[in-house]
């Protein structure tokens, strides 16, 4: 979701600026900076944004800078004295023996040109509206790139989940069998062996064994690392659903930890979640 878009041109004696910077939220957050006699358009403009950009806190700028000395703008001198006094009176406060430049300040602030036309020229807006979509055509270029970079590194960190998923194979039988010496021997600490019921006892070894069984974990976990890399190649916005995933695939790591009953299934375990925490990071910044 991260990125940056500007454009810059000129329409109508004046040097139009556009900025577009987005960074990672779950909804579209979006916050826009413009000349007053722009305004009209803000809410055509918002739905632009959030149709090409779809997620993210979005932060737009549009400066217009005017070239020449015909204009149909005139300086708003009752404004400009406003902010002037405002920041003096700020500046004494904080330090009487300032030595600011509050005009260069000012001279910066929002709304200081007003228009002494009633209504906002098309032609004009037609002009601006071409810059801009150049911005967001730059800020879904830098996004593209860092989308592919993120690819590899989301890729990496499944096959890496699959792997330690195969490496706990190596370690099943031991684990049962450690869990039924286990039991044995408390059992034998208790109970007299020749009292034992010997059908009985492979009953009930053979139930509570049952419940340490991984299989299902290990399956369903195969198959949420094969549907993420599925959906990571799906042409439309995915991140929500890859967020669902993610948190899938940690059930099965999590339930998989509770049943380990050994050392190093425990290690692998570990080594899992560090690399599910790893894709979380990443997730935040997907569409």
């Amino acid at each position: 979701m991260t990125g940056f878009g500007k454009a810059t041109g000129e329409v109508n004696n004046k040097k139009i600026t556009i900025e577009i910077k987005s960074l990672n939220s779950k909804q579209a957050d979006i916050s826009v900076r413009m000349p007053s006699f722009y305004k009209e358009k803000e809410l055509s403009l918002r739905s632009l944004i959030n149709k090409n950009l779809q997620r993210g806190k979005i932060e737009f700028n549009l400066y217009a800078e005017l070239l020449g000395d015909n204009s149909n703008f005139s300086l708003n001198t009752t404004l400009f004295k406003k902010y002037y006094d405002e920041f003096s009176a700020a500046a004494n406060e904080v330090d009487p023996s300032h030595n600011s430049d509050i005009i260069s300040v000012v001279s910066k602030m929002p709304d200081l040109l007003k228009a002494e036309r009633s209504e906002l020229d098309e032609n004009e807006w037609n002009g601006v509206f071409e810059i801009i979509e150049e911005a967001i055509s730059k800020i879904n270029e830098f996004r593209c790139t860092e989308g592919s970079s993120l690819d590899k590194e989301l890729t990496l960190r499944v096959d890496n989940i699959s792997e330690l998923l195969i490496a706990v194979e190596q370690y099943e039988q031991e684990r049962i069998e450690t869990v039924k010496t286990r039991i044995i021997s408390n059992l034998k600490e208790v109970v007299d062996e020749k009292k034992i019921d010997k059908d009985r006892f492979e009953q009930e070894l053979i139930y509570y064994i049952e419940k340490y069984d991984i299989t299902e974990e290990k399956t369903r976990l195969s198959q949420h690392c094969t549907y993420f890399k599925e959906t990571m190649n799906s042409t439309i916005s995915e991140g929500k659903k890859l967020g669902f995933i993610t948190q899938e695939m940690g059930r099965e790591i999590n339930t998989l930890g509770s049943k380990a009953n050994h050392s190093e299934l425990q290690k692998i375990v570990v080594q899992m979640k560090d690399e599910l925490e790893k894709i979380k990071e990443q997730i935040l910044n997907i569409l």
